[in-house]
């Protein structure tokens, strides 16, 4: 896993392709994941699953954009955006959802301007 400067130069965590994670995960900047996570992941910025990315586990963060494959899950308190490439297969719940034609989404989906619960 790497820190690495964005172009605005705030701070943000990378898993590169050909990483795996088993295990639990807090992070207080955006994470993007293009390796494998399996366990649980807690930011309080915005998750980026690449299209080489995999997590199997639980997720909980404020905004979230899928390219690759989401197994388990997932719980945002602002925005999730599904894009074509990407697939979920578990549980959602978010303030607001995007789904691209093209995207793959397996489960149930719950929507709302209330707190987001603590997934279990």
């Amino acid at each position: 896993m790497a820190n690495e400067k964005q172009q605005s130069g705030m701070m943000f965590n990378a898993l590169t392709a050909g990483s795996k994670i088993v295990g639990n995960i807090t992070a207080d900047s955006d994470f993007r994941i293009d390796g494998l996570i399996e366990g649980e992941i807690n930011c309080t910025g915005k998750i980026v699953i690449g299209e080489a990315g995999r997590v199997k586990g639980t997720i909980m963060c404020q905004n979230a954009e899928i390219l690759g494959l989401m197994d388990g899950k997932i719980s945002c308190s602002q925005q999730l955006s599904l894009r074509a490439s990407g697939k979920i297969q578990g549980d959602v719940h978010t303030k607001t959802l995007i789904v691209e034609p093209g995207a793959q989404f397996n489960g149930t989906c719950s929507m709302g301007n209330d707190k987001v619960a603590p997934v279990k």
